[in-house]
């Protein structure tokens, strides 16, 4: 037999062999209890009916007795209903869509950088080298005040960027879901950089009249990983807070964030970072569970703070001429792999397969107690879950999940997309791939989702959700009038 062929042959046994392993080890307890089932039937059916009343004569119960079992039976089962978890739903979410008159071309973003900084050339260069190795398109939005030239960071412009996009959201959010704002107990707004007084939230409250005894919390300076602290503020709340309903809500006001300065390590945000937002209705109500898209599984953060060069990698700062930008360390990405792997570490035994966790436990037995000289065994992921929603930051953070993971290109086809069409949106742009996946049909009842997202600090977050109903019909949100153009083919170096 040729070579090609017995490669080819091999690596079919081999695939049959792995699939033959993972279905014996995840349905081990199966295996084993149909025998122990069979031979009870058989010891069942060899006894005649004679002995079988005179089994059920020898049992005798008091009066006392009964009632106490079945106290003790009520009180068990009381006890079980009262301790587990409530389970938190996702209702429905809605994202912003900017007009097309924010767009930023290649072209207008260039002349903008040239007029910007007319006695730096360098600067302006380097922009353009990451622009056309960042994965964005040419539909990218930017909000209106950093259109103008030089851009106008007021206090004003920033208050109309954030009621624009936060309002926007919330309405399309009471139109899909039907609820009424009086309805609403707990709100939960996040975004990084732009904290006024009052708050954002205060700012909501006041514009939909929503009750006076609401809870609200206003999340500031935490990062792109924002969104799922509030999804995990808001799971919490709602443990301890029975028949409630809870809003949160996602964005990244960018007007006072323009750099206006030359240091490369804070040009970079510029050239990623765009307009975006989501608002999210999450409920414990029961009445709920039939409508709602999503059932929230398992949040799992990871703070990496406690070392100096993870607490500084992502920083808010001024340069040596007093402009204030976000400056990105050259060791972000490294920091970054290592908050995945102590994330990845707590998140694997709670969705990992049997069969999986098996083969790494294997793995560290053969490695820390019989030193041998194995590579470290990355579980595969693609066991656990149908989708994966990896932030949107950068065509380096895909890159290196992909690899990391060993994703295919479908998997990590909604993130990329997200990236071209809306760029970094920060924390709401998990959402985006959400809605990228739904609007191509591709989400069935009982999939499962694992959203990944990083932050300043550093920290690193995922959460995992399960498919309520399969979710069909005509797209909608921000992809309804362009989702069959997608997936494009996106260049590794785009020519400006």
């Amino acid at each position: 037999m040729p070579p090609k062929h017995q490669e080819f042959s091999q690596s079919v046994k081999l695939k049959y062999v792995k699939l033959g392993y993972q279905y014996l080890v995840n349905h081990i307890l199966t295996f084993l209890l149909i025998p122990i089932m069979i031979a009870l039937f058989l010891e069942a059916i060899r006894l005649n009916p004679e002995e079988i009343i005179s089994l059920w004569n020898s049992l005798h119960f008091t009066l006392v007795q009964i009632m106490c079992s079945s106290f003790l039976i009520i009180y068990i089962a009381t006890y079980f209903l009262m301790s587990r978890p409530r389970t938190v739903y996702l209702v429905d979410y809605a994202l912003f869509k900017p007009p097309h008159c924010f767009r930023v071309s290649f072209a207008g973003f260039m002349e903008h950088a040239r007029l910007a900084l007319p006695t730096e050339p360098k600067s302006v260069h380097f922009q353009m080298k990451i622009l056309e190795r960042s994965g964005l398109g040419e539909e990218t939005c930017l909000p209106p005040a950093i259109h103008y030239i030089p851009p106008v960071t007021t206090m004003e412009l920033a208050k109309e960027e954030a009621e624009l996009v936060i309002f926007s959201c919330m309405d399309s959010l009471l139109q899909k879901t039907g609820i009424k704002p009086k309805d609403i107990d707990i709100l939960v707004v996040n975004c990084s950089l732009f904290s006024p007084t009052p708050s954002l939230s205060a700012m909501v409250i006041n514009k939909y009249k929503m009750r006076s005894n609401i809870k609200s919390f206003n999340l500031s300076g935490m990062g792109c990983s924002a969104g799922l602290i509030s999804i995990d503020l808001a799971k919490d709340l709602l443990q301890v807070h029975p028949n409630s309903n809870a809003v949160v809500i996602s964005t990244e006001i960018l007007t006072p964030n323009s750099y206006l300065g030359k240091e490369r390590a804070m040009l970079l945000p510029n050239c990623l970072f765009r307009m975006g937002g989501a608002a999210l209705l999450l409920s414990n109500k029961w009445s709920v569970s039939s409508r709602s898209k999503y059932r929230l599984v398992h949040v799992v953060r990871t703070h990496k703070g406690a070392d100096d060069k993870a607490y500084k990698c992502v920083s808010q700062e001024e340069d040596p001429e007093g402009h204030v930008g976000i400056n990105l360390s050259i060791d972000l990405m490294a920091i970054a792999g290592e908050a995945l792997k102590s994330n990845i570490t707590t998140i694997g035994p709670l969705v990992l397969p049997a069969s999986e966790q098996l083969l790494f436990l294997l793995a560290l037995i053969g490695k820390k107690v019989f030193n041998l000289k194995l590579k470290p065994y990355i579980p595969d992921f693609k066991q656990a879950f149908e989708h994966f929603c990896i932030h949107a930051g950068g065509r380096a953070v895909i890159d290196e999940l992909q690899k990391n993971l060993n994703l295919s290109a479908e998997h990590v086809e909604a993130s990329r997309m997200t990236l071209y069409r809306f760029g970094n949106t920060s924390s709401s742009s998990l959402w985006y791939e959400l809605s990228y996946i739904e609007a191509k049909g591709r989400m069935k009842k009982g999939d499962r989702i694992w959203q990944i997202a990083f932050g300043s600090g550093f920290k690193c977050n995922s959460a995992v959700w399960k498919c309520n109903r399969t979710i069909n019909g005509p797209p909608e949100g921000p992809w309804a009038d362009c989702i069959h153009k997608y997936p494009v083919h996106i260049p590794e170096v785009v020519k400006l």
